[in-house]
Parts: structure tokens; C-alpha cells; sequence
């Protein structure tokens, strides 16, 4: 196996996992294929949808298609010849208890009908239990995993390694960090699915960034159950390359249709609001009307589309740079995942590393939850750690301009002039300007990538109000100057900054002129 990492942002990535059956793209949504119950088969999957591959259940294979399936291999029994992902009996272990096979079986079954990325038979955590029972199904997941290799006999199969925990954030670190000590090609989250089902968005973050911290960060990261094409993109920019979901086939069979921004079932629709081959050859009556069995499979073949259209968008926002964007306009969907996105700001700082320093396009920032995009994250920490402000000058604050870069703002230079003429031309002065997001921008420094290339929503939240005044007077604060004369603009929202700027000069014992505009 190789997994080449080909685009960055935030934690997200574009990848390439080879396998024995093909390469594949990540992020990468496997569909879940019942053997036995099919609404759409996997070749009209790879057909209609260019399904790259796919994800079944050895344990219910070999429970009912056994010599079926050992005689043909899984390739030929679902007449797929791309990749194919084989789960263990994990999640009938959850559901129903124990299940009828050992670890040493399903490992041995699963090389046998020689499928492409196999799993072994962990034992999932659930929701809901004590810690002293999700220590014994982290420990019990370890030793099985430990024991894999003298079990295995091929070398071209891909094998998963979940991570068990659940709630416990400290046993998903313990078992993320012991699991990428093995030899695993592919680490998977485990037991998500009832936190997804309760829309525990925010749950769901700490889980992924307790996994993720604690595994080599160059190994593919599955995530078991991911359902709803409404948090992909979180997923994915927390660092997730791979889904299953069997959703779009359940949801069907509830009669429920997929949106970008949720689902609604189908009685409740009077236009579909898609335009897929489903949605633009009928309308909510039709199908209404239809035959259970067919109904179902146009709700399973559009569900199918949404889901798949959701990864090509999110892999289109890594090219170009605006993964944090897209997450933004998903989160607004869904009050929880709008909630989850604001819960990231106390890990701004493990999201910055990989995203990339440069990017194809400028930024938008929407509000308060964007603080903590790397991109400001990085500014904020670059400027404290590698500019030095020039000493014994007096410090000029200036709103920021609605032209960039905002030194070349007639605002900028009528000001400078004027302040000059009242001080004589001698003064030496630093000059630096207040914006939102990034805070203070010295002004030799406001063309550097991404002061000017970003535009803002007008007006700010309150949030991001207050943290541009206290980005300003920490600036003073870590600053020698003489003085500090203010520009007081005439949005209201700039008395924050007055007040937070007298504080710190009260401090410092440093003069402060208030010029208004």
C-alpha cells in the first residue's frame, strides 16, 4: 500500500490510497453494499455514479454466502472489480452482543475471499456505558490488534486498526497512540454512529482530534458510519479521508430524501430541490405514487448522488484553498455542527500546521467562528514570535480601509499627513492598522499574504469585535513606544477598541491620543 498526499487544507487532504485492486481518491465515501439487499447494485453504483469502491459486511457474507463467497472471491460475488473494504461483525457485536466467529476466523475469511482493505474484529465501545466497560473494549481492540500479525498470511491486503474509547477522550488518545505503534496501514474511529445519530457534532470534534493527535499523522483516517452528507466536510477538515455509509439506502426505506443542509421526508416535499437524474425527470407526487420497491430505489439512487456530489464539492474547496469556507456555509445547516464549528477554536492551533501558508484565492471571513482558521491562527503567531516593533517611536492605530493593501488608502495617507503637520515631520512614528480578523497589521507588513487578499462581512459580531480590541492592546502592551495616538473611527464598534487601548496604556504608563474621524 502507498497513500500519497497530494492537496492540504486545514486537516483535510486529496490523496491517492493504492490498493491491490486500484488506486483510489480520498476523501472517499464507500457506500455499504448488504449482499443479500440491494436496492442499487454495486455495478450500477460504479456505473451510474463512477463508484470508486465500496464496503461490505464479511461477517454477514460469511454467516450466509460462505462457500459462495470463498469459492468466487468478494469481487465476483458483487460484481465489483474496484476496491472493495470488508467490516468484521463489530457493529453486530454492538447491536446484538457477541457474534458466532473469532477474531482468528474473520481475519482468516477475509483473506480468504481476498477483498482489498479488511478490518479486524474489534470490540466497539457504544455510547452510554461506564468507563470500566469502554477500558475493557480498548484493551480487548489492543490485544486482538496486537495479535494480527501472527495471524495474517497475505501482505496485499490493507488492514484497519479501530479506535475504541468513545466518550472517554483519554482512552481514544490511549488507543489512537498504541494502535499507531502497530503496523496498520489504515486507523478507523470507532463507535461514532450514536453520537451522529444524536447530532453530538461537538462530541464528534473531540473524538476525531483525540485520534488524530495521537496517530501518525501520514496514515489515512477512517471514520466507521459516517451517514449524512451534512458533515463530511467537517470530517474531512478535521483530518477524516474515508466514510461508509449505509444511509442513503436506510434513509430510502424511511422514505427520507437527502439535502445538503439535512433531510426531509418525502411526503413533506413539493419540489425536489436537486437536479440529479432522479430529481429532474419527477416530481415529490410521482415518486409518492410509485411502487414501494421503485420508490425506494429513486430515493437510495438520489440520496446516493447528493452524497457523492458533497465529496466532489468538498475535494473542489481543497484545490482551491476554501475547505474553512465551505465548512462554514455546512455549519449553518444544522444548529449542533454550527456548534461544533465554534468548539474548534480551542484547537486553532493544532489546525494550523498543515494548512497551507499560501493558498490560490484571498480569504472570506463570515464571523466569529473564523478566528480560528489557520490562516489567522498563523499571522497572530508569526507576527509575536518574528517581528520586532521598532522602539521609541510613537504607535499610530488606524481603523482598517475598505482597499487593501490599506497603507494605499487616501484615509491612510490624509491621516499621516495631518498627524505629521500637528507633530512636526521629524516624528518618527509606527504606523500600524486594527483589523478584523488578523488583529494589529504593521503597516510595512499589510501586503504580506493574507492581509490584503481577504474580504469581510460587515458588520462584525460581537465576538469578533472584542478580540480585535484585545489584539490591540496586547500589541501595546508587548510594545516600547513613546505614545500611542488612535484613530477613532465612527462605527460604533470601535469604542471597544478605545477602552481596551486606554487600559493597556494605563498600564504601561504610556500617553494616549484619541483622534477621532
Amino acid at each position: 500500500m502507498s497513500f500519497e498526499i497530494r492537496e492540504r487544507d486545514i486537516l483535510g487532504r486529496i490523496g491517492r490510497l493504492e490498493t491491490k485492486s486500484g488506486t483510489i481518491e480520498t476523501p472517499l465515501l464507500l457506500p455499504v453494499i448488504n449482499p443479500s439487499i440491494q436496492l442499487i447494485t454495486p455495478e450500477e453504483m460504479q456505473k451510474l455514479f463512477n463508484c470508486t469502491a465500496l464496503i461490505t459486511n464479511a461477517y454477514i457474507i460469511r454467516k450466509h454466502l460462505q462457500e459462495r463467497a470463498t469459492e468466487r472471491g468478494i469481487h465476483r460475488l458483487l460484481s465489483f472489480n474496484g476496491p472493495i473494504m470488508t467490516d468484521s461483525g463489530a457493529y453486530q457485536t454492538l447491536v446484538y452482543g457477541d457474534v458466532d466467529v473469532s477474531p482468528k476466523e474473520i481475519v482468516q475469511f477475509q483473506e480468504r475471499i481476498s477483498t482489498d482493505i479488511a478490518t479486524i474484529l474489534d470490540v466497539p465501545t457504544g455510547w452510554g456505558v461506564s468507563k470500566k466497560h469502554a477500558q475493557h473494549t480498548v484493551s480487548e481492540t489492543l490485544r486482538r490488534a496486537r495479535d494480527l500479525s501472527r495471524i495474517k498470511s497475505r501482505d496485499d491486503i490493507i488492514w484497519v486498526g479501530p479506535v475504541q474509547g468513545g466518550q472517554y477522550l483519554d482512552l481514544v488518545a490511549h488507543s489512537a497512540r498504541e494502535l499507531g505503534e502497530l503496523p496498520f496501514e489504515i486507523s478507523a474511529l470507532g463507535s461514532p454512529t450514536p453520537v451522529m445519530e444524536r447530532y453530538l457534532f461537538g462530541t464528534l470534534v473531540e473524538m476525531i482530534i483525540a485520534t488524530k493527535m495521537n496517530m501518525p499523522l501520514e496514515r489515512p483516517l477512517h471514520l466507521f458510519g459516517a451517514g449524512h452528507p451534512l458533515m463530511f466536510v467537517l470530517a474531512v477538515a478535521l483530518g477524516c479521508d474515508m466514510f461508509d455509509s449505509a444511509a442513503y439506502a436506510k434513509y430510502a426505506r424511511e422514505g427520507r430524501y437527502m439535502k445538503e443542509q439535512g433531510t426531509t421526508r418525502l411526503s413533506e416535499l413539493q419540489y425536489f430541490p436537486c437536479s440529479c437524474s432522479v430529481c429532474g425527470k419527477h416530481d415529490p407526487k410521482d415518486v409518492q405514487e410509485m411502487e414501494r420497491v421503485e420508490r425506494q430505489r429513486l430515493l437510495a439512487a438520489h440520496n446516493l448522488h447528493i452524497s457523492f456530489a458533497e465529496i466532489k464539492s468538498i475535494k473542489q474547496a481543497i484545490v482551491e484553498g476554501r475547505l474553512w469556507e465551505h465548512l462554514e456555509l455546512r455549519a449553518h445547516g444544522h444548529p449542533s455542527l454550527l456548534q461544533a464549528l465554534k468548539s474548534l477554536g480551542k484547537h486553532a492551533k493544532y489546525l494550523e500546521p498543515t494548512s497551507p501558508v499560501r493558498k490560490r484565492s484571498g480569504l472570506h471571513f463570515l464571523d466569529s467562528p473564523g478566528l480560528a482558521r489557520p490562516e489567522v491562527t498563523r499571522l497572530r503567531e508569526r507576527l509575536a514570535e518574528r517581528y520586532s516593533p521598532p522602539e521609541n517611536r510613537v504607535l499610530v492605530l488606524l481603523p482598517q480601509t475598505r482597499m487593501k493593501p490599506f497603507h494605499k488608502s487616501a484615509e491612510y495617507q490624509r491621516f499621516l499627513q495631518n498627524t505629521q503637520q500637528r507633530r512636526g515631520s521629524s516624528v518618527d512614528l509606527h504606523v500600524c492598522v486594527y483589523a478584523a480578523p488578523f488583529g494589529i497589521v504593521p503597516a510595512e507588513l499589510d501586503e504580506v499574504y493574507p492581509l490584503s487578499q481577504y474580504e469581510l462581512a460587515a458588520p462584525l459580531d460581537r465576538e469578533t469585535i472584542e478580540d480585535t480590541a484585545k489584539q490591540a492592546a496586547d500589541y501595546i502592551m508587548r510594545t516600547n513606544c513613546k505614545g500611542v495616538i488612535l484613530l477613532q473611527d465612527a462605527e460604533n464598534w470601535r469604542g471597544r477598541i478605545v477602552i481596551a487601548c486606554k487600559r493597556a496604556c494605563k498600564r504601561k504608563a504610556t500617553p494616549l491620543e484619541i483622534v477621532k474621524k
